[in-house]
């Protein structure tokens, strides 16, 4: 039971302190991070917040939580995230700063009374990495879960809620497979290229639109942790989103290290660090995230009640 809460927290604490390194430096881009790399938490910047702030990227992992503490709800979760934007339920400061186009319409839909899943678009151009940013509270609560097509479907609801193409919900349930396999223990080059034949499979299994599935080929194909850092972005694209977390991951030794060359991608800094600090939280594990950055975040005592209570609900 110990094991797993502090895997619940490497994770969720990994997300709130990534998107806390890069809420100052959303917007810059490389050449400007380049000059000026980050190297700690800092406060101000971009979006004007005092050091330790996380933005939607955490508010709204911690709606999923927070729902998923109840039980697997959607009309639930959209509820979750509608309060967070009308009521200020898990914001840092009790206050919405930062929000998606998308995920404003979608609250927009579901306060219109729209069903959850159907809320999320499904064109080409609604391809942002908002639910990618949210989705790792799943990796704990399908954990036991052995059937890939049941974990499938729950990942593609759960994104849909704001997220629904193909694009972005395959990019969602390539995290969390991935996911799944660091959470078994395997090491992180073990897991990637563990999880590539199987999920191409199911690929093929399901009849997915192979034009959309070769979109992935840097990730299933080749090798991403090869690839040129010139080559990986920071950009709010779901496909650079996912890429730059395994790039990171793979080419780092450290929770510190992973989410500064995260942020120091430039652009989308907030929600690519925390998508990579994701990962990284749960490979390196809680005590590798520096003490000073985690003591730092904005309700640390409120994040710390909400993982044991979710942690609770799954035993």
């Amino acid at each position: 039971m110990k094991e797993i809460l502090e895997q619940i927290k490497g994770g969720i604490f990994g997300v709130a302190v990534g998107d806390a390194l890069g809420v100052p430096y959303e917007f810059l881009d490389r050449d400007q991070m380049d000059k000026k790399p980050a190297r700690d938490i800092i406060g101000y910047g971009t979006h004007n917040q005092p050091e330790g702030t996380w933005s939607d990227d955490s508010s709204l992992t911690f709606c999923l939580m927070d729902s998923l503490c109840n039980g697997y709800n959607l009309d639930d979760i959209a509820s979750k995230f509608a309060a967070w934007f009308y009521e200020n339920l898990w914001t840092p400061r009790g206050f919405v700063f930062d929000i998606g186009i998308t995920t404003k319409n979608v609250i927009y839909q579901y306060k219109r009374g729209m069903t959850p899943d159907l809320c999320g678009g499904l064109d080409e151009y609604s391809n942002g990495n908002g639910s990618l940013m949210r989705i790792l509270p799943l990796v704990y609560f399908l954990r036991d879960e052995a059937d890939i097509n049941v974990r499938y479907d729950t990942i593609k609801r759960v994104s849909s809620i704001t997220h629904g193409h193909l694009r972005s919900v395959f990019s969602c349930f390539i995290y969390v497979e991935y996911a799944l396999l660091l959470l078994e223990g395997r090491g992180k080059f073990e897991a990637y290229h563990t999880i590539k034949k199987p999920v191409i499979d199911f690929a093929k299994q399901n009849d997915f639109n192979p034009n959309e599935i070769q979109l992935f080929g840097r990730i299933l194909e080749d090798d991403i942790s090869k690839q040129d850092r010139f080559n990986i972005k920071g950009t709010g694209y779901v496909l650079r989103s996912l890429e730059a977390p395994f790039w990171c991951l793979l080419n780092s030794n450290s929770y510190e290290e992973c989410v500064l060359k995260a942020v120091n991608l430039g652009e989308d800094t907030d929600t690519t660090a925390a998508i990579t600090g994701g990962l990284a939280g749960l490979y390196f594990g809680y005590d590798t995230i520096p003490e000073t950055w985690k003591f730092q975040l904005a309700r640390f005592e409120d994040i710390d009640d909400l993982i044991k209570r979710f942690n609770d609900s799954l035993n």
